[in-house]
């Protein structure tokens, strides 16, 4: 049966090595940071993203400009295409009639299932091009915790790099002092002279 004696590198015992000692410390230091420094640096990086998001977004609400529109065109029998992960779309002509009383035509995004002669909602920017959408506050919570989890998912990796650095090292020079103590205790155990 096989026992297992729990924190043998903290206690004084004549088998400690110092590179025992230093990986015990290194497995606390990546705990700790694990448990406290990731989660905090993820919710720096969270809260960045999301004030950056929000400005993009309150941006982009003051440059673009939705407007109710009829579809003129024909809708293409294609299979739609498929705008940044959005909801699939056409690009079909749509008119509307402006503020000032005129009409005016104009290619725009639709939504795919969208029908010649229904109302949509299209969005342009100031040059008159059709845009998608400014983000809203679903998409800006999204970009957030994508980030925040990305962030914290970064700190861990590089926790655990320098971790497996540190035992590598500690590891090398625990062999070096084991062979060191072999090739000085060899010599009496085999009668041999080194």
């Amino acid at each position: 049966m096989r026992t297992r004696v729990r924190g043998w590198r903290w206690r004084r015992n004549p088998l400690r090595r110092r590179s025992d000692v230093v990986e015990a410390w290194t497995v606390l230091a990546a705990a700790v940071l694990m448990l406290l420094g990731a989660p905090l640096f993820g919710a720096l990086v969270g809260w960045w993203a999301h004030d950056d998001a929000r400005a993009v977004a309150a941006e982009q609400r003051s440059e673009r400009h939705r407007v109710r529109a009829e579809v003129v065109g024909r809708v293409p029998d294609s299979p739609p295409a498929v705008q940044a992960g959005r909801e699939r779309s056409y690009r079909v002509t749509v008119r509307w009639t402006q503020a000032e009383g005129g009409t005016r035509t104009a290619t725009a995004r639709v939504p795919s299932g969208t029908d010649q002669g229904e109302k949509v909602d299209v969005w342009f920017d100031s040059e008159g091009r059709s845009v998608a959408p400014p983000p809203d506050e679903t998409a800006v919570w999204q970009h957030t915790l994508a980030m925040g989890a990305c962030g914290a998912g970064a700190t861990i990796a590089v926790i655990l790099l320098g971790h497996s650095l540190v035992r590598g090292a500690a590891m090398r020079h625990r062999l070096a002092e084991w062979e060191r103590d072999w090739a000085l205790t060899e010599p009496q155990w085999t009668r041999r002279r080194a």
